[in-house]
């Protein structure tokens, strides 16, 4: 069985929805960030780890990666073009819209005060929306991302589209709105969101 550790309400929902979409048993430690209980696992204190046979798997995309390799579900073979376009689709959400997301969130809450650029929200939100019109062009005619399967960037994209929302950067394309609303509807991720309350 699986653990995973981290409080539901970070990057910890993405893989436990991963789970929950491919049927797998886990227990789940709602540790908070840096707590003694995440850093004996991760020296860097960063959520979400997934220990496995007593080793620990740090990054939400590394893990949900590794989840979707090992069970052969909700990914492209390894070496094959579809799992190029896929890994290509990740880096993208990771760099325009998880990044802008994670700085906005350092400016708000996690650094010292004294280091806090509250101004600095404006320009990410700009970028994310900007980021938005890219990604619109690069959707698949299917539900999702990808097309008629659902991968791991549907995971990561919609996790930013939450996040989104609780920091208040606009979902300004309809389509990606559309995709979104669809997303948050899938069983799994409702019964993980429903966790948290």
């Amino acid at each position: 069985m699986y653990t995973v550790i981290g409080k539901s309400n970070s990057r910890a929902t993405r893989v436990l929805w991963m789970l929950e979409e491919l049927g797998q048993s886990y227990e789940h430690v709602p540790a908070a960030p840096r707590s003694q209980g995440v850093i004996s696992f991760n020296p860097a204190g960063k959520v979400p780890v997934l220990i496995e046979d007593g080793t620990p798997i740090t990054d939400s995309t590394a893990i949900i990666q590794y989840l979707a390799d090992k069970h052969g579900a909700l990914t492209y073979p390894a070496g094959t073009l579809d799992r190029a376009r896929q890994d290509s689709l990740t880096q993208f959400l990771l760099d325009e819209f998880d990044a802008a997301l994670w700085m906005a969130a350092r400016h708000s809450f996690i650094l010292p005060e004294a280091l806090r650029q509250s101004s600095i929200k404006e320009s990410l939100i700009w970028e994310f929306t900007n980021s938005q019109k890219t990604l619109v062009h690069r959707m698949g005619e299917g539900p999702y991302l990808m097309g008629s399967k659902m991968t791991v960037p549907d995971i990561i994209l919609t996790h930013c589209g939450i996040w989104a929302k609780v920091a208040k950067f606009p979902i300004q394309e309809s389509r990606l709105g559309s995709y979104l609303d669809r997303m948050t509807a899938r069983p799994a991720l409702v019964k993980v969101i429903a966790s948290m309350g």
